[in-house]
């Protein structure tokens, strides 16, 4: 699969943190340790600086695209997409499967943006739900939403059938912002620079040790482990 990925020249490439900075408002839940597993499964091949650092190229950052997009818009299995991704390696335009039919190459640059009447004809919500998601401040007062937005209001809407309105979720984006607060206290005193993309790398790799201990705290608490 090192076809796509090779002929990049040194200049113009990437950090990790730079790397997440441009594909996290598509893809929210992109974290350090996700691109880095990506990495083990051999999907996607950064180069390495000589003191070892992860850099990444436009082909990279495409690939890592389409590999995320086929995760999340088609389910499909890191298998079949080490399949679709061999096809392209191998210069050939792959149908995805169960995707009626359309081939990669349609999908490498994804719409970015939705308007509000599309975040809801794709997500079959209401303009009442809507305003209520936006009212709890989980998704972002504006015109136009990240595409991840279609999973946030997705996951709103299934929540709500359990009884889980937004309104009852207030509570959780205050903690979210509490814990970015603190996030951001950690990095700077750190002597890291919050803004920068060092400081973006820092602090998303802290969200996610605190993803995987809130995690653990709900499973304990629902006597999952």
């Amino acid at each position: 699969m090192a076809a796509a990925q090779a002929g990049s020249s040194p200049t113009g490439l990437l950090s990790i943190g730079q790397v997440l900075a441009r594909l996290q408002d598509d893809f929210a839940d992109l974290t350090p340790s996700k691109l880095r597993f990506l990495e083990e499964q051999g999907l996607v091949t950064p180069e390495r600086t000589k003191s070892g650092y992860r850099k990444f190229s436009q082909q990279h950052i495409e690939r890592l695209r389409l590999i995320l997009t086929l995760q999340r818009d088609h389910y499909l299995p890191l298998k079949v997409i080490a399949e679709v991704l061999e096809e392209m390696d191998a210069g050939r335009d792959p149908v995805i499967p169960g995707a009626s039919p359309r081939n990669a190459s349609s999908i490498l640059a994804p719409k970015r943006v939705l308007s509000a009447e599309e975040l809801r004809r794709t997500t079959g919500a209401s303009p009442r739900f809507l305003g209520e998601a936006i009212a709890a401040g989980l998704l972002p007062a504006a015109e136009v939403f990240p595409h991840d937005a279609v999973g946030q209001l997705t996951a709103l809407m299934k929540l709500a059938e359990r009884g889980v309105t937004p309104r009852h979720l207030r509570p959780l984006r205050v903690a979210a912002e509490r814990e970015a607060e603190l996030i951001a206290h950690a990095v700077s005193s750190r002597g890291v620079k919050n803004g920068t993309p060092h400081g973006a790398e820092d602090s998303l790799e802290l969200a996610d040790y605190l993803d995987t201990v809130r995690s653990g705290v709900l499973r304990r608490r629902f006597g999952a482990l």
